[in-house]
């Protein structure tokens, strides 16, 4: 039947702004059955019902959401794009459900959890760490996607997401993990072919590695511009640059001799420590406003999130 917008009206779907009724939970339980046969007759011998009451719940689930979940042909049914993003979201929910229940019948926390970090901070930071974590929980399967995109948590799956930045978002629930501070980095043999050894001034002669994306989309040369200004140096209109949109391909150039980059001193410690890189001009390290921090869409969370964030605070501690 041809659903024109006067139909979806009387339907109701216009005022689609309230829970789930349990009717309506009932109809995407047959849904879910005959997306996943992919048949109207297999979701209708899985739920004890006849095709036609399937189809008919179907029928009206579409008509209350105002949109097609399924294009049918003959003798076989599609999902639409929009049934197959309804479907997911069912699946996510009822795996999410039927892991919880095992969890409290086995008395353990387990199961996956997904986690979304910024690049460098992966790169640099977590998965040096990370080994620990699997060791301690090894009945949580850690997945970790990494990007520079504010990501949306429910349309990824995703439960906690690690941001630098020097605001946070007002519609998620964001804590303060560690703080973070920059300063010029280089190779030895980058700094002795320059003649950097306390020598600011010879950043005039040398290539500038930067990270455009530190901390939004177009970060540009922040970051050297406030430890310029904080040094009372005037060196970004430098006509020779490199640019990165991820703070460890700055430098993982610095230490192949690429120039000097900007290091965040969190993320380039192990760096110092074993003289992959020097501080040329010592510890000229600048406070930045900007800092780590998790985000999950609220406070209250599932207890493997807990976990993990647990986890990161003792990681800093």
């Amino acid at each position: 039947m041809s659903m024109t917008p006067s139909h979806f009206e009387q339907s109701g779907f216009i005022q689609w702004n309230k829970r789930l009724s349990s009717h309506q939970l009932s109809r995407l339980h047959t849904f879910e059955a005959a997306a996943r046969h992919s048949s109207f007759a297999l979701a209708a011998q899985e739920l004890s019902l006849t095709p036609s009451a399937v189809s008919h719940r179907i029928n009206t689930l579409e008509s209350e959401l105002g949109f097609k979940l399924f294009a049918r042909f003959h003798r076989r049914i599609e999902l639409t794009l929009d049934g197959e993003r309804i479907y997911w979201a069912l699946r996510k929910n009822l795996d999410d459900i039927n892991q919880e229940i095992i969890d409290i019948k086995n008395q353990e926390i387990s199961g996956e959890l997904t986690v979304y970090s910024r690049p460098s901070i992966a790169q640099c930071w977590l998965v040096p760490k990370i080994a620990d974590f699997a060791y301690q929980y090894p009945s949580i399967q850690l997945n970790l996607l990494t990007g520079n995109d504010e990501v949306n948590f429910r349309g990824y799956g995703i439960d906690l997401a690690i941001y630098y930045d020097d605001t946070v978002h007002s519609n998620l629930y964001c804590e303060d993990l560690m703080q973070e501070s920059i300063v010029p980095v280089c190779s030895p043999k980058y700094a002795q072919q320059h003649d950097l050894l306390n020598n600011q001034h010879q950043l005039k002669n040398c290539t500038l590695l930067h990270d455009r994306q530190a901390w939004s989309n177009n970060s540009d040369y922040d970051e050297w511009r406030a430890w310029s200004e904080y040094s009372n140096l005037s060196i970004i209109s430098h006509r020779r640059n490199l640019c990165f949109d991820r703070s460890d391909l700055a430098i993982i150039a610095a230490i192949n001799h690429a120039g000097v980059a900007m290091g965040r001193k969190q993320l380039v410690k192990k760096r110092l420590e074993s003289h992959e890189l020097v501080m040329p001009f010592g510890d000229t390290a600048l406070q930045c406003q900007q800092r780590y921090y998790f985000a999950t869409l609220n406070e209250k969370r599932n207890p493997k999130a807990d976990i993990f964030i647990q986890w990161l605070k003792n990681q800093v501690g």
